[in-house]
């Protein structure tokens, strides 16, 4: 038993990881669709390091900008100056000026499109990187909570939203806030009545986007938290067809797929969509209801010799293009929504705290022989949360195999998470060879510890690949070693491309067995001084069980192991058998004499 000393309640500096974690979920869903300032200046930071691309952009687009803008004036002018001076070479010379700066506010335009585009590729592979970064370093328990799906919706989907936004939007929406602002002032300076006209127009369509507006935002909104619906179910639906099999649950699976989650995703893209269909529509129309108002005023306008054919020619192309860039900013309203929205939930998740961090003065931990000790340890899962862990004190001898027997929730694994350092102590200290685990680096301190779990996850890749996934740098001849020592070889050689044979994500090739022999070759290669085995054997019989046992037994040679077992049976050889309950260690000792004592462990090991 270790003794208590003082260095236990010592208070470590407050941290991220000492805050309570939020439901990242109910984070998300408190968001209320509108303007967010913080999540645009956030996301425009990530323009910053690209501030000359950017520029050249901006600068391009105003040659687009100019080209649209003086075009009408052009036209016009030439038709009103060819009818005066009833020359045709005046009439092609405007137009030939005409075309000439329309080709320049093309390759303008171009420029711009393909500066941002670049862009916009760029800040896509730093925020999935960030995410992706981000997202390996939070919580075991984070995963329990947040769908494979709803991650996959926040790096693919919600990403993409941005590039989108930043593709088009960033600089698109100034070109059109300075198209329309030029084309009106181009309009005032050329005819005030005629530009009258066309503000009586702009009144009624600014009142319609207006309506529209409201309607559309919730609606998009809609789409988009059913389509991350989506994604989670298909994720969790594939990731468990196994026992969807099993349990023949294909049917249900797919009424509730069909009949509810992808139901609401269609439901909520008709809405969206038949918002939409009446307000372009209705834009359309208004177009062509100013464009004809336009001629009946202005062509009464040139019979009274008031203005030219020449300015009724040009304020009925200033109209056409006024209702284009409304269109397209009525559009970027709805992506400013969803980038908004997807921004926010993309910032939620970056932001949530990673709950183990290293020390600034961490040191990284030297080759260990792999003395343990638990000096007072309590632990809780959340500040608010019971007590997992209660006065645990525990010295573990290098090479000694201890063993975790309780019942379920006595706190088993909790043990060996605060030995991988997947979470910190509450109180107390944990410490390996003397270093307290805090002090030290994660990755020093993982990389001479190894798990074995219940359900061992494979890789898709060969069988050398995922052998070679604990130790990446180990030759061929280190891999087939370790493969030999725990009684995998056979098998694999034996396989279709032995070795390099393909096993699919998740093992679906192998049996069992084959996958636990797999996942002792990858400890074994990564050569630690502590193992830690999870139920390592709890999902295979007994038969399997004694094949594989030599490799258990060279896999736990020479070296401090945990061992988490519900058939005890299998921990009868150990060092020492601790039992647990409610958090609690309340016996402790080698098979025979917890036996002798009659007490929990006796009751475990006869219950029938």
């Amino acid at each position: 038993m270790a003794a208590k000393t003082g260095s236990n309640t010592k208070a470590s500096p407050p941290d991220k990881s000492k805050q309570a974690e939020p439901n990242i979920l109910e984070i998300e869903d408190e968001h209320k669709p509108g303007f967010d300032r913080d999540v645009i200046l956030r996301l425009l930071s990530y323009i910053k390091p690209h501030r000359r691309e950017f520029a050249v952009a901006v600068f391009a687009m105003l040659f687009s900008v100019v080209a649209n803008v003086a075009g009408p004036p052009i036209i016009g002018w030439a038709i009103d100056e060819g009818i005066r001076a009833g020359e045709l070479s005046i009439l092609i010379g405007g137009v030939l000026v005409f075309i000439g700066i329309q080709v320049l506010g093309f390759i303008g335009f171009r420029i711009q499109l393909g500066n941002m585009a670049v862009i916009g590729q760029t800040i896509i592979k730093t925020l999935r990187d960030q995410l992706f970064e981000h997202i390996q370093y939070l919580s075991i328990s984070f995963f329990a909570e947040y769908e494979a799906g709803r991650l996959i919706a926040r790096i693919v989907s919600d990403v993409n939203v941005v590039r989108e936004a930043v593709t088009f939007a960033a600089v698109g929406t100034i070109r059109e806030v300075l198209m329309l602002f030029g084309i009106i002032i181009s309009m005032l300076v050329i005819n005030v009545p005629l530009t009258a006209v066309a503000f009586t127009v702009l009144i009624v369509l600014l009142i319609i986007a207006n309506f529209w507006r409201i309607h559309a935002r919730a609606a998009y909104l809609r789409v988009s938290d059913a389509n991350a619906k989506v994604n989670a179910e298909l994720s969790e639906a594939f990731t468990g067809v196994r026992v969807t099999q099993a349990f023949a649950r294909q049917s249900y699976n797919y009424q509730r797929f069909s009949g509810e989650i992808n139901e609401a995703s269609r439901s909520a893209g008709v809405k969206a969509a038949l918002i939409a269909g009446v307000f372009y529509p209705t834009v359309e129309m208004i177009g062509g209801v100013a464009t004809g108002t336009l001629i009946f005023v202005g062509g009464t306008l040139v019979l009274d010799d008031r203005i030219t054919v020449g300015v009724l020619l040009a304020f009925i192309l200033y109209i056409q293009q006024f209702f284009f860039p409304i269109r397209l900013l009525a559009q970027r309203y709805n992506l400013l929504q969803s980038v908004i929205a997807s921004g926010y939930r993309i910032f939620k998740l970056m932001d949530f705290p990673v709950e183990v961090r290293d020390e600034i003065v961490a040191d990284d931990l030297p080759k260990i022989s792999g003395h343990i000790r638990f000096e007072d340890v309590a632990f809780r899962y959340s500040p608010d949360g019971p007590l997992v862990l209660d006065n645990i004190n525990l010295e573990v001898p290098a090479g000694a195999r201890v063993a975790f027997v309780g019942h379920t929730g006595a706190g088993k694994t909790t043990m060996v998470k605060l030995i991988m350092r997947f979470h910190d102590v509450t109180q107390g200290r944990v410490s390996v060879d003397g270093h307290d685990l805090k002090r030290v680096t994660q990755n020093s301190l993982r990389r001479q510890i190894s798990v074995v779990p219940q359900d061992t996850h494979l890789f898709s890749g060969s069988v050398l690949e995922n052998i070679r996934y604990g130790r990446l740098k180990a030759s061929d001849e280190e891999v087939v070693a370790a493969a030999k020592a725990v009684g995998a070889h056979d098998f694999i050689v034996n396989m279709e491309d032995g070795y390099l044979t393909d096993i699919k994500e998740g093992g679906a090739l192998l049996s069992t067995g084959q996958r636990q022999l797999l996942a002792f070759a990858r400890a074994l290669l990564a050569d630690p001084r502590v193992l830690i085995l999870d139920e390592a054997t709890s999902n295979i019989d007994t038969q399997t069980e004694r094949l594989i046992q030599r490799g258990l037994e060279r896999l736990l040679e020479g070296r401090t192991s945990f061992i988490i077992a519900h058939r005890l049976s299998t921990i009868t050889s150990a060092d020492v058998i601790v039992v647990m309950d409610h958090g609690k260690i309340i016996e402790m000792g080698s098979h025979k004499d917890l036996l002798k004592l009659e007490g929990v462990y006796h009751q475990l090991y006869t219950l029938v």
